[in-house]
Order: structure tokens, then sequence, then C-alpha cells
């Protein structure tokens, strides 16, 4: 962790009660991951199998320069999985173009996302993570399209596509 992040996390220590009252509505709402069983390994064993990049984004928080996926242009019907065990999150169907430079999604797989609270930006923020590894994926927020107002803006290299009709790769464990 940064140091700024711990001393700006630390600051705001007092108030959490009251920001984490302002989460959006889907957090509160959202269902439990029971159906995942997560996985129990260390987040350094992933950096054998991943880009430098990739392992920054899922296991250390870290973003992707907005703009720089190849997936923000990806139109194809398919699955979109987690980059590091391959557990699919989201539909085709629910992304759109959210003009923020990153992959975003309307919904995703029920039950394949969990969810913590950021405050690296001093301002309360839904993350969500893979349920499987536990690996970073990026943001919800509530000003997304109708029906569920939700956007979920995704970090594109931490995530995999699949079109339609090819055979994903087996889950990693």
């Amino acid at each position: 962790m940064k140091r700024r992040s711990l001393l700006q996390g630390l600051a705001l220590l007092p108030a959490a009660p009251l920001l984490a009252s302002q989460a959006p509505r889907s957090l509160a709402a959202a269902p439990a991951a029971a159906s995942v069983v997560p996985l129990d390994k260390p987040h350094s064993a992933w950096r054998e199998l991943l880009s430098a990049e990739a392992y920054a984004v899922l296991f250390e928080e870290d973003t992707e320069r907005p703009g720089s996926s190849p997936l923000n242009q990806e139109k194809r019907a398919g699955t979109y999985l987690c980059a590091a065990c391959y557990l699919p999150l989201f539909d085709s169907r629910h992304k759109y173009e959210s003009g923020t430079g990153w992959p975003s999604f309307t919904q995703p797989i029920e039950g394949h996302t969990a969810f913590s609270r950021d405050f690296k930006l001093i301002f309360p923020r839904t993350e969500y993570h893979c349920a499987r590894c536990g690996g970073h994926q990026g943001h919800m927020f509530d000003d997304g399209p109708p029906p569920r107002g939700e956007r979920w803006c995704n970090n594109g290299v931490a995530l995999h596509f699949i079109p339609q009709g090819e055979t994903p790769p087996a889950l990693r464990s």
C-alpha cells in the first residue's frame, strides 16, 4: 500500500461509519458469492501466470490507463472472464460504451463478484473483485443506464474475452 493512501485512509477512519451509509443500493443488496469457492492461493502465486500489468491491477489494485484496452472496442457476443482464474464475470449482452475509457457493464454474472469499500480518492467507492481469486477488477457506480442504473467499470487487463461458440479455458486454480 502506498504511504499516501494509508494516511488518507487513517484520516478518514473517524468518518467511515457516516461515509459507508452512502453506499450504492446494490452493494447492500448484492448476493453472496456462495456458488463460487474462493481459492486458497496467495496473490504472489499469480505473478508467474500474468503479465506485469495484469498482476499490478489484479493483485496490487493498480489501474490501467483509460482507453488502453482493446476490450473497449470489443463488440462480439461472448463472455468476459477474470484474467487470473478464468471465472466468468460478465456476459457481453451487458457491456456498453460508458465513455470512461474502460470496458463497462450494467451487471455482472450473479454471485461471481465480491465487494469492498475503497477510500483511495477520499470519497467512498464500491470496489469489486473476482469472487474466486480475489483479483481486483474495478469499481461499481450508480450512474449507469436503466433499468439497474449501475456502471461496472472494469480494467480491461483484468479480463479475458471468449467469443461465443469458442471453448473457454479451464478455470485456473
